[in-house]
């Protein structure tokens, strides 16, 4: 019976019930029924840190939705939050460190031991050539001004405190977080 003919002929003339079912919609199902697991997480996106459930199948996700046991966010996720299944499964994701070397046209690929030794190493050589020991006036300095860190708002309160202390201990001066939640 077609759903206009339905509705008029129950008593759900506003068509918000039994007249807006269709055999299609009857037969529906959610994803969520199928997963063999229900695995809770916190949103990546931002430091609110709102509760997730992921719904795992055959070993992939299948579904994200917010977590309605979360104090934080009480089984609501923002637009980002919803969409973040495709952080883990979007076609365009990389699983591999990607680097040019200065002056290259191509990417290279390297392991990821290879790539953050680089880095300690270019920090440990900026360290040492911004190194401040004192001023003008002998003042005591031991600082360097040869980088700086600047955080996203995925970082939580735990990771901001030990970035702090990390490079506070290095002589950074420049420490600051976008963090602002």
């Amino acid at each position: 019976m077609p759903a206009l003919l339905r509705q008029l002929l129950t008593r759900d003339h506003l068509g918000l019930g039994d007249a807006a079912r269709s055999g299609a919609s009857e037969r529906m199902e959610p994803r969520t029924r199928s997963a063999d697991r229900m695995v809770r997480s916190i949103c990546p996106y931002c430091a609110v840190g709102c509760g997730q459930r992921v719904y795992v199948k055959d070993e992939r996700v299948i579904q994200i939705e917010g977590d309605p046991d979360s104090p934080i966010s009480r089984g609501r996720l923002c637009p980002k939050g919803s969409a973040s299944r495709q952080l883990h499964e979007h076609p365009a994701r990389e699983y591999k460190v990607k680097y040019r070397p200065p002056h290259a046209t191509e990417w290279e690929e390297l392991d990821l031991d290879t790539a953050m030794d680089m880095i300690a190493d270019r920090l440990i050589a900026a360290r040492d050539a911004g190194w401040e020991d004192v001023d003008e006036q002998g003042h005591r300095l031991h600082r360097t001004l040869g980088f700086a860190h600047l955080g996203g708002a995925t970082l939580d309160n735990e990771e901001n405190y030990l970035i702090k202390k990390f490079f506070s201990a290095m002589g950074a001066l420049q420490i600051e977080n976008q963090a602002r939640i």
